[in-house]
This record gives structure tokens, sequence and C-alpha cells, in this order.
């Protein structure tokens, strides 16, 4: 298995994010490349402009979740697609990140799944022998 990625897992009518990283922000970055995926394939947007996205929440599941929905936000409302994340504060109950990618293009971005929301169901943060993995399910 590689330093950082991320994987699917299937969960009755939703889907399933897996993420791992080496800290625990690389783990968050993956997660939340693993849900654009889902929509649309982060390789077919190229990094032309950045959105900024901040999240807070009490617990890292709830940054975790908090985030992954702001980072929703900006791709239904503005139509942007991510190729890659990058974080200017990383800390236990908030973070700011900028979104890299281009607003959607229907004719070079082919859509997937429609991702409504990152969920609190069986949500996980955990640090196992010096890597951080994630599991968060996505109703879709």
């Amino acid at each position: 298995m590689s330093a950082a990625g991320y994987d699917y897992f299937d969960v009755a009518a939703d889907v399933g994010v897996k993420a791992w990283g080496s800290t625990l922000s690389e783990a968050f970055a993956q997660a939340a490349l693993g849900v654009f995926a889902l929509i649309v394939d982060p390789e077919s947007a190229e990094p032309r402009e950045s959105r900024e996205v901040r999240a807070q929440g009490e617990t890292r599941e709830a940054l975790l979740v908090n985030w992954l929905n702001e980072c929703l936000y900006v791709h239904d409302i503005e139509a942007f697609v991510v190729n890659r994340i990058e974080f200017l504060v990383f800390e236990p109950t908030r973070v700011h990140a900028c979104l890299w990618g281009e607003d959607l293009n229907p004719g070079r971005h082919r859509l997937g799944t429609v991702v409504k929301a990152a969920t609190f169901h069986q949500v996980q943060v955990r640090e196992t022998d010096g890597r951080w993995e994630i599991r968060v399910v996505l109703d879709v």
C-alpha cells in the first residue's frame, strides 16, 4: 500500500471512502480527493485556479465531516472540480485549505456519482503505527 491514497468500501445504499497518509493532513487531503474522484476524475482537472475552504470541529471526526462537506459545497455551488489540495492551516479543531482545480466543463469532465454529503455514520479517524487512517460514509 502506498504512503498516501484512498480507496472505497461498500455500504448499503451509500459509498464509503477510506484514506490514509503519513500525517493527518495528508489523510484528510486524500479523503477529499477520494470524494471528488467519485464525482469527476481528478486527473481530468487542471490546477488553474484555487478556492479556499475552511472548517471547524470539536473532534477529529467532526472536523473531517465538516471539512468534506465544505469541499462538497464548493463543488456544488461553484461547479468547481478539484485536482489537488494544499492546507494553509491544519490544527486540531480547524483547517484552512486551497482546493486547486478549475470550473466544471461537461465537454472535458465526465460526471460520475452525485455525492450529497459526508456523514457521521461509522466515521473513523485513527493513527496506527505512524500512519493516519480515515473511514467515512458518503450519502449518495
